[in-house]
């Protein structure tokens, strides 16, 4: 079976070549496809893969009884597997499931010190405490995190090119308008990658049958995997506030302002007896966070209000497997996206933004004058809003942010919709499909100023 084209796979080969290289954790939310692309990785480039599950294989916890030198930790793996060859400088160590084994973590300083073995270690963030591992292991270690596949990964597994993908940023940053043939054809591959999601699994079963069929089944069994995954491994206090926090995203996206209110998922909840759960969704990779600005200037970082939020699906494909069936059936039958009152196209964004190396969301609303937008990102020197446009129409928001003194840190702003490429002084008009490809717009825009 051909394995799927990911971006950590040229991130792998990388740290490979790295002298001294340290141990790597690679983390992520569940069936994004860690597992695959490191044991891929290691096949390729060792002559020996010793891969060690802590879920599969609990006898092995046991290896770091003996406490954490690197040699009393490999006599203890060929104590229990005496078949294996773990040859010094050629042998790449994978313990899958770290989750499991919070003793491993600890040894990572030893492995990094040692350095005969490369070792990486991988699992699902839902069960990973990380400021523990964080604690044990760290100035020894590498981190790297990995999402379901973004929409450039979705066109590879399409069949696209780098060549084809690079002459779509050629357009961006040329503002060369594309032709009505592209703009469509490159509209409706981002339709399906909407529909489907980036989950590798869906992705894998969408492009071997060439249709639809069976990945909505698939989606929504995933769906019913998180929720599971909730169960086994929050805090038995919190539980129940986790799941019901997670449960409730869709009825919120539905609303109008689509902000997250705690106080009506449960009778009598307060918000700050709920921020630890909403910590926990985000933290495990599950959701995206978008918090509101308290003002619209920089710096990003601190200036929001933790008790006003959205909460976005980490993985647009997701979002729509939790609406109803007739929901699902007007969206894949007539590909009308525009019903659930922009949620859909704000997912994907926000989605988009983070998978492109964006860390945290913000948006900005407030009455009195009337102002609202949908996210915020920022280049080297000045705040850039995001518009996300489900229907054509009136920006009235983005042109009083760009134009009213009072928010000097904003120089021109994004609208993101089913348009053409367009620059009126005032913001950029991309479509959605060129989301991904934003922040290294921003960046190179800022260079040549």
């Amino acid at each position: 079976m051909e394995l799927l084209k990911r971006k950590i796979d040229k991130f792998l080969e990388n740290w490979k070549s790295t002298p001294r290289r340290k141990p790597l954790i690679v983390k992520g939310a569940r069936q994004v496809g860690k597992t695959e692309s490191i044991r891929a990785f290691g096949k390729a480039n060792y002559e020996s893969v010793i891969e060690i599950n802590f879920v599969l294989q609990k006898k092995f916890r046991d290896i770091f009884a003996d406490g954490y030198e690197v040699g009393a930790i490999i006599k203890n793996i060929s104590l229990l597997e005496p078949s294996w060859k773990i040859i010094p400088n050629k042998t790449l160590i994978f313990f899958d499931e770290l989750q499991k084994c919070p003793d491993c973590a600890t040894s990572l300083k030893a492995f990094c010190e040692d350095g005969r073995y490369d070792v990486i270690c991988s699992g699902s963030l839902m069960g990973i405490y990380y400021e523990e591992i964080e604690s044990n292991a760290v100035g020894y270690k590498e981190d790297f995190e990995m999402h379901s596949m973004d929409f450039e990964e979705f066109l590879w597994a399409k069949g696209y090119s780098p060549e084809q993908i690079e002459d779509l940023y050629r357009h961006m940053i040329t503002l060369q308008p594309f032709t009505q043939l592209e703009l469509d054809t490159m509209t409706d591959v981002f339709r399906d990658y909407m529909s489907l999601g980036g989950m590798p699994e869906v992705v894998k079963m969408y492009i071997d049958n060439g249709h639809f069929g069976g990945t909505l089944k698939l989606q929504r069994q995933l769906l019913k995997d998180y929720e599971e995954d909730i169960t086994k491994y929050a805090k038995e206090t919190d539980k129940a506030k986790v799941l019901s926090v997670y449960s409730h995203i869709s009825t919120f996206l539905a609303k109008e302002n689509k902000k997250y209110q705690i106080t009506k998922i449960a009778k009598g909840a307060r918000n700050r007896e709920y921020i630890g759960a909403v910590e926990w969704l985000k933290e495990a990779g599950v959701v995206n966070v978008c918090y509101c600005l308290n003002n619209v200037e920089l710096p990003l970082k601190g200036n929001y209000d933790a008790d006003v939020y959205k909460i976005y699906y980490h993985d647009t494909g997701l979002l729509i497997a939790s609406l109803d069936k007739e929901a699902q059936e007007d969206l894949r039958a007539n590909k009308n996206f525009g019903t659930y009152k922009g949620a859909i196209y704000e997912n994907v964004v926000g989605e988009m933004l983070r998978k492109s190396g964006y860390d945290q969301l913000y948006f900005y609303k407030r009455t009195k004058p009337s102002l609202e937008m949908d996210f915020f990102v920022r280049d080297a020197e000045s705040l850039v809003p995001v518009e996300v446009k489900a229907k054509d129409g009136a920006t009235v928001s983005l042109n009083n942010l760009v134009k009213w003194d009072s928010y000097p840190d904003v120089k021109y702003g994004v609208k993101l919709g089913y348009k053409n490429i367009g620059w009126n002084g005032q913001f950029y008009t991309f479509p959605y499909f060129l989301t991904f490809l934003l922040k290294r717009f921003l960046k190179e825009r800022a260079k040549s100023i």
